[in-house]
């Protein structure tokens, strides 16, 4: 059977540190600021910055789109967790 996960080490160790905090509050900030112009979204669909904020995007709303969780999170990403490409391959085949 699995360990519990130690979500007090977990944050310690990531969560809770400033950049990372930083990090989160300008994705929830961003989430504002598309419901304010657009309405309510459902729990099911992220907020997505066309350009991404590590690539130097903005939270305007120009930059921002409603996504399905899947679609956001679907990018390859590198051994240490940085994204390869900005595109996904379900965005290629189109």
């Amino acid at each position: 059977m699995a360990k519990p996960r130690n979500y007090v080490k977990e944050y310690a160790a990531y969560q809770g540190k400033p950049e990372q905090i930083a990090k989160r509050s300008e994705r929830n900030s961003a989430r504002r600021v598309f419901e304010k112009a657009n309405g309510d979204l459902p729990s099911t669909e992220d907020v997505d910055h066309k350009v991404p904020l590590s690539k130097n995007g903005t939270s305007n709303l120009r930059n921002l789109r409603a996504v399905s969780q899947n679609a956001n999170t679907s990018f390859s990403r590198t051994k240490t967790g940085a994204m390869k490409s900005q595109t996904s391959a379900r965005e290629r085949k189109k």
